[in-house]
């Protein structure tokens, strides 16, 4: 079956699904991943087919407008700029997954931000066409809305407040898609909510049950699979500089903040390595986005290190808690110290501390070098937190994330 993969954002947006894609290629379908040009490199070196999307995602944070959402300090106000930073780029960004599903494909798997495109081009297509999430956005009783922070409002405010989220994320998509719809020849449609996605289709999310138990109130299509892990580049191998210095000490804590490009770099490389210092442990600082850097006897900053070689090597993660680097530090066994800065990365950074594997999460816009301190001290030195981490990562060990959506497209073909 010829399988297309469309999905959209930054590198932890995409990486999950090389992993799926390698794994659906090996049972025998023909596997290509829509997305943006940036990352052709990182999905051909699998063996899996790419198609270009348009919109660089690192422009796009590194912009006046995704600077001012770093900087948001209260959800409302982040969601109002999101809204506004994603409504200039869907026009091009839906011409674009148009484009790659005109292609050719006899399915199409979808990520939470494409969906709306693809649902509606299989509906004018006849295609087949499932949602794959990483992130669990459907309205429930059982958590509040991702984007709203992490406090819940109670089984009746948490659904309100998760359907109120869908009707106002119509204004990103709904012009978008309507267009679409008219150049299609489809009738105009309400959509009532996000994707205006039917009860009975099915949805598979990529994360675990047992960091996430699916919500009893969800239709039935919607079920929750584990975790798509995802693939290491072939031939990689770590720089013997790194080599050296894992073996120069005890662990280390890694920090990085992935694909977030943040507002000042040096501070904040400034910071963690004032924090590192204060806690007594040693560091590895990833560069990521935003170009972070700071070096000294005890502490590197390294480039692009696949998570599943570099974390269980570690003490302790510090991160933005984005969905693919939670999911990272879970399946080492290693506490985190979760620095959400936006997005659904307050809902990852509650779920790590409701595990039991982390501190309670620091705002990055609140973020100091003596709370930081702080929460490495405690990820490195309380062992509750190490031992609950291992229990969390055996069970990751025993879960089959892909089998789920191999068994769907069985049903399909």
């Amino acid at each position: 079956m010829r399988v297309l993969i469309v999905t959209a954002g930054s590198w932890g947006d995409v990486a999950p699904y090389t992993g799926l894609g390698v794994r659906l290629r090996a049972a025998g379908h023909d596997v290509a991943v829509a997305t943006h040009a940036r990352f052709e490199e990182a999905v051909t070196a699998h063996g899996l087919g790419f198609r270009a999307l348009p919109v660089d995602p690192r422009q796009e944070l590194a912009s006046a407008q995704g600077q001012r959402l770093a900087r948001a300090v209260a959800p409302p106000v982040e969601m109002a700029r999101i809204a506004r930073m994603a409504r200039a780029f869907m026009p091009r960004l839906s011409a674009g997954v148009a484009d790659a599903v005109r292609q050719g494909a006899d399915v199409v798997l979808s990520s939470t931000v494409t969906d709306p495109v693809c649902v509606t081009l299989g509906e004018a297509l006849r295609l087949p066409s499932l949602g794959v999430y990483l992130q669990p956005i459907r309205p429930t009783a059982a958590f509040p809305p991702l984007m709203t922070g992490a406090r819940s409002f109670g089984a009746y405010g948490n659904r309100l407040a998760g359907y109120a989220l869908w009707a106002g994320s119509d204004r990103i998509f709904a012009p978008a898609v309507t267009a679409l719809r008219r150049e299609l020849g489809l009738p105009r449609r309400p959509f009532g909510g996000v994707l205006g996605m039917e009860r009975e289709r099915d949805v598979l999310h990529g994360f675990s049950p047992r960091v996430v138990p699916r919500p009893a109130d969800w239709p039935v299509g919607h079920r929750v699979c584990g975790y798509w892990w995802p693939a290491v580049p072939p031939g990689w191998e770590p720089e013997r500089r790194l080599l050296d210095f894992l073996d120069a000490g005890p662990p280390p804590v890694f920090a990085g903040f992935g694909s977030c490009v943040t507002p000042d770099a040096q501070r904040l490389s400034a910071l963690l390595a004032d924090a590192l210092r204060r806690a007594k442990v040693r560091g590895i600082i990833q560069a990521g986005w935003g170009g972070l850097h700071a070096e000294s006897d005890d502490l590197i900053t390294v480039r692009e290190v696949p998570h599943a070689w570099l974390f269980p090597r570690t003490a302790a993660v510090v991160h933005h808690a984005g969905a693919g680097t939670t999911a990272a530090g879970l399946r080492a066994g290693v506490p985190s110290v979760p620095v959400p800065v936006q997005l659904d990365q307050h809902f990852w950074a509650a779920r790590l501390h409701a595990l039991g594997v982390a501190p309670r999460p620091l705002r990055f816009q609140h973020l100091t070098a003596e709370r930081l301190t702080a929460a490495v001290a405690r990820a490195v030195r309380d062992p509750a937190l190490r031992t609950r981490a291992r229990e969390i990562a055996a069970v990751l060990a025993g879960e089959d994330g892909p089998r789920d959506v191999l068994a769907t497209l069985d049903r399909l073909g």
